[in-house]
């Protein structure tokens, strides 16, 4: 080989170097970028007590009597060495939203399915906290939109946000302002978002090849407007495609609550399912077929951290935390806004910060038992 043509195969070689740096290069930015706008709680008042509030001097004698009250911007810290997965922090609050639109767009439709998911990267836990959608809060951002009303449920800042109302200038819509909502009312740290809609969440389902699920009883949905069957569910264990997943996730003929245990066994049975290894090999390509279909602010690369110490988290480590329902009142309220009374969710909302202060600290609900004085469900995945 002369040496005109070493030189010329040594330039062409730098050039394909060149290139291939180059595409390595975008693939890793692609893989790291957001999938959507994210948020910007840092930008929320934390929330306020009356100027009179003192401490209620018989809180000594409940289980979680010290109401600390947190900031809700975000911690920066530097990556733990720790964590698994590749995860660059130790701990991920994510705002899981299901939306009750039908289409396949967002840019209506209330936030049907309202969940926080703790996931320690460092001891591979994940903890599920469910807010009642009919909470009655206050969302920043609407009040200019409803003749100075600044109070509605909390599956509405979801609606609200999204572009069909758009009645806030977050980037994050319709996500954004239920995670500014959660914050300002009950003081949670959220770091990034996800919301699925229903024809979405159907297609998922389905593109794994439905789930399982296991009922301790009966679920009978049926009313005297629908006696259709599909509304009935068996007792034990059932394999549900995604029509039949979405039904059973929906049903409240017995109340909320109810309705959330089931929202829980669903998406118990879809982690499940999604941390089979012959799923694990298939989700870069769901990533893919769904990312257009999805809100989040997660990357890709975070999105397959989340699938990985899913695969790692044993079923004892998984756990659906409820707040005790005897802290919630099921009453009416005049909403100026339907011009009627509309059902709702009262509760005190010092107690459920208390709750909540410790969740994003990670110490309740607790590895075993149940504070004193206080009743709650805590299913673990079966």
């Amino acid at each position: 080989m002369s040496r005109f043509q070493k030189a010329t195969l040594s330039f062409l070689i730098v050039i394909a170097l060149g290139f291939a740096i180059q595409a390595v290069s975008l693939y890793q930015t692609k893989w790291q970028q957001p999938l959507g706008p994210a948020l910007q709680i840092s930008t929320v008042t934390p929330f306020e007590l009356p100027a009179t509030w003192t401490p209620d001097p018989n809180a000594t004698k409940t289980p979680l009597a010290s109401l600390v009250l947190v900031s809700v911007t975000k911690k920066v810290s530097t990556p733990p060495t720790s964590a698994q997965c590749g995860a660059q922090q130790s701990v991920m609050n994510l705002l899981l939203i299901g939306s009750d639109s039908r289409g396949d767009a967002y840019d209506y439709g209330l936030a049907d399915l309202i969940r926080i998911a703790r996931v320690d990267f460092v001891n591979a836990k994940v903890t599920v906290l469910e807010f009642p959608r009919d909470l009655w809060v206050k969302i920043p951002d609407i009040a200019d939109n409803l003749n100075g009303q600044d109070h509605e449920k909390l599956n509405q800042a979801y609606l609200y946000g999204n572009p069909g109302f758009g009645y806030t200038t977050d980037a994050a819509q319709g996500p954004g302002l239920l995670a500014r909502t959660l914050a300002l009312n009950f003081g949670v740290q959220i770091d990034h978002y996800a919301a699925v809609n229903m024809r979405t969440f159907v297609n998922i389902v389905n593109a794994v090849g439905g789930i399982d699920v296991y009922l301790p009883e009966p679920v009978d949905g049926r009313t005297a407007d629908d006696l259709s069957s599909r509304l009935v569910f068996p007792a034990g264990n059932i394999h549900l495609m995604g029509d039949r997943a979405l039904t059973l996730a929906r049903i409240r003929i017995k109340g909320g609550f109810e309705r959330g245990e089931n929202q829980n066994r669903v998406l118990c049975a879809l982690r499940d399912q999604l941390s089979k290894p012959a799923t694990i090999k298939d989700i870069p390509d769901l990533i893919k077929a769904f990312e257009d279909n999805v809100q989040t602010d997660l990357s890709p690369q975070q999105i397959s951290q989340l699938a990985c110490i899913g695969a790692l988290t044993e079923a004892g480590n998984i756990r659906f935390a409820n707040f005790p329902e005897s802290l919630f009142n099921v009453t009416r309220e005049y909403d100026p806004v339907f011009k009627k009374d509309i059902s709702i969710v009262k509760a005190d909302f010092k107690i459920l910060r208390e709750y909540v202060v410790q969740f994003n600290e990670g110490t309740w609900p607790p590895a075993s038992g149940t504070p004193e004085n206080h009743k709650e469900e805590v299913p673990f995945c079966p």
